[in-house]
């Protein structure tokens, strides 16, 4: 009798494995919230991700990079006057030339599918990334986080209708270390910290 209960056993748990590839095979994957996505993808690209719920852990976080890298007193290529003066009280100073310890900048979006920062010429005039700091330091909010570029595309027309921003790109290579596959050759590898503020 057991031995036709183990045999039944056997027969009912390959009959689930089978159903269990059916679904995996036919039906769709299950969708990753955006967040969550963008997560995984922005970290599995090498970038260094700081979450912050208020402007009080953005002022720290910011203050640990600094902190981490010893960028006290170091010049900073950043072009918004109004990210220079919300971060005026940390000895830095603010250059607008390319030739500085990090590049300060918000971006048009963050991009879920493949964990990229969306940027144009509102944050990087018409600079090659090639010719941007290899240290990069994004100010960003939840409520800029897109599925895919084509999204992310849309929202800079639909806000810019008299003027479209050019030299819009994207930057997604953050590991220097990293072997680049087929697909990222030609790509300037960029250390790049994230201050994400909750605005949701």
């Amino acid at each position: 009798m057991s031995l036709f209960k183990r045999l039944l056993g056997n027969k009912a748990s390959s009959e689930q494995k089978l159903k269990d590839s059916e679904h995996s095979k036919y039906f769709p994957e299950e969708k990753l919230p955006i967040d969550e996505k963008f997560t995984y993808n922005f970290n599995k690209n090498g970038g260094k991700f700081l979450y912050c719920e208020d402007w009080d852990e953005i002022e720290q976080a910011f203050d640990n990079i600094l902190l981490e890298n010893d960028w006290y007193e170091s010049e900073v290529f950043c072009l918004e006057d109004d990210l220079i003066k919300k971060f005026d009280g940390y000895n830095l100073n603010f250059i607008k030339k390319e030739h500085a310890k990090f590049l300060f900048c918000k971006c048009e979006s963050l991009v879920s599918n493949n964990g990229a920062i969306l940027l144009s010429s509102n944050q990087i005039k018409e600079k090659k990334l090639q010719e941007l700091p290899s240290n990069i330091v994004v100010f960003a909010t939840t409520s800029q986080l897109v599925e895919n570029i084509s999204e992310g595309l849309r929202i800079i027309k639909n806000r810019s209708k008299s003027f479209i921003p050019s030299n819009i790109t994207t930057i997604q290579d953050f590991e220097c270390e990293k072997e680049k596959d087929f697909m990222s050759y030609g790509s300037s590898t960029k250390n790049l910290y994230l201050l994400l503020l909750e605005d949701l």
